[in-house]
């Protein structure tokens, strides 16, 4: 069932994204040739502490996740563990974090290069950007769900790219997931209808040559069966009669 959330609510989320923002621009600029998943985790968990909120991901789940962090590295697509994997040079590692502020929750990824990333690779991740973009551009009040998958998907095929169509997005806020779910595919008039108080985690995921998906031998990690890599973006924001309002910067 979908929960529309109030104007306050919505102002409480948008402080927590705030947060959230902060805490993704430093795991960002920590991002180099030798830092490990499992040393970003710690500064989102150090950083989160000192912010006052909860990290969302911690121990969510079955088995159990363990960490703050999704650390999704090349062809990982999402859902990596935070481990002792050293960057290396042409890497590209998404790094996805939710947290939870005075009781609201909110969610938000990026895919960052490490040192000298392939010019495709570049292109990969700038493509998953711009289709976020497309995707929350198109969630305005009277459109649907499919409005924003249209979008997504489009963007994204006119570029050479695929969109996984096993995982999607989803509401957010008084969870860490929540009804509708957003797929990154589908036609523009189909899917829930958008409304003032929706609000809605956007999460392209992006291919090369094959969409299909795979989860490794940990239960978590999910990875692009091509072994070719992926990227992530992702924001939550909420619909709202003065248009489409992201939370997560």
């Amino acid at each position: 069932m979908i929960k529309l959330k109030t104007d306050e609510e919505i102002e409480l989320l948008a402080k927590g994204g705030k947060i959230l923002s902060l805490v993704l621009d430093e795991l960002e600029s920590a991002v180099a040739v030798g830092v490990t998943g499992k040393e970003l985790d710690e500064i989102a968990i150090a950083r989160m502490k000192k912010e006052n909120v909860i990290p969302a991901f911690l121990n969510y789940g079955t088995p159990p996740f363990p960490g703050a962090l999704c650390v999704s590295t090349n062809e990982q697509v999402v859902h990596g563990l935070p481990d002792e994997y050293a960057f290396v040079d042409g890497d590209i590692v998404g790094i996805d974090a939710g947290l939870v502020y005075e009781g609201m929750y909110v969610d938000s990824a990026r895919t960052v290069g490490v040192g000298n990333v392939s010019s495709e690779n570049m292109r990969l991740i700038d493509v998953a950007k711009e289709a976020l973009a497309r995707g929350i551009a198109s969630a305005t009040v009277g459109n649907t769900i499919g409005h924003i998958s249209e979008a997504v998907q489009s963007y994204v095929e006119e570029h050479g790219f695929e969109v996984v169509r096993k995982l999607v997005g989803h509401g957010v806020g008084y969870d860490v997931h929540e009804d509708p779910r957003v797929p990154n595919f589908g036609v523009g008039g189909k899917g829930e209808k958008l409304e003032h108080g929706l609000v809605i985690a956007i999460e392209p995921m992006v291919t090369i040559d094959d969409y299909d998906i795979k989860v490794a031998a940990d239960d978590w990690t999910v990875e692009a069966v091509s072994g070719k890599p992926s990227a992530h973006a992702e924001h939550t924001i909420a619909v709202t009669n003065s248009g489409p309002r992201i939370l997560t910067i």
